[in-house]
């Protein structure tokens, strides 16, 4: 039993996983043009060719949705393209803001063959 654990481990191990990727790892929250709000900018790259759509959010500690303004909340991201989009939180969230996600978004197609969705995170800087 103990030998199949280690061929289990070992074949995911082997097998390539693409996702996608959002940069900085850790954004930091500058005062914005617009009063009362604070803006983060964010690169995200599209790694993966089964998927074109990916939704932003922004989170606090436990995961619950904070109110936040971008250009998108879902975008088009071609295979191998890549985006910048700025986000803007009311600057009472501050504090409370701590991620900024995004998540593929599967099409229900029947086309599709893709069945794991990607969720990639970044933690604000609060310094």
């Amino acid at each position: 039993m103990k030998m199949l654990k280690y061929f289990i481990v070992g074949i995911m191990l082997a097998l390539p996983v693409q996702a996608h990727e959002m940069v900085p790892t850790y954004p930091r929250l500058e005062i914005s043009h617009m009063d009362g709000l604070l803006k983060a900018t964010m690169k995200m790259f599209n790694k993966r060719a089964d998927v074109e759509y990916y939704e932003v959010g922004v989170f606090d500690k436990d995961l619950n949705p904070i109110p936040f303004v971008t250009a998108y909340n879902v975008f088009k991201l071609e295979y191998l393209g890549h985006v910048t989009f700025d986000i803007y939180i009311r600057a009472s969230d501050r504090y409370r803001a701590v991620y900024v996600c995004s998540r593929s978004k599967i099409r229900k197609d029947g086309n599709t063959k893709t069945a794991i969705a990607s969720k990639i995170c970044s933690k604000f800087r609060n310094d």
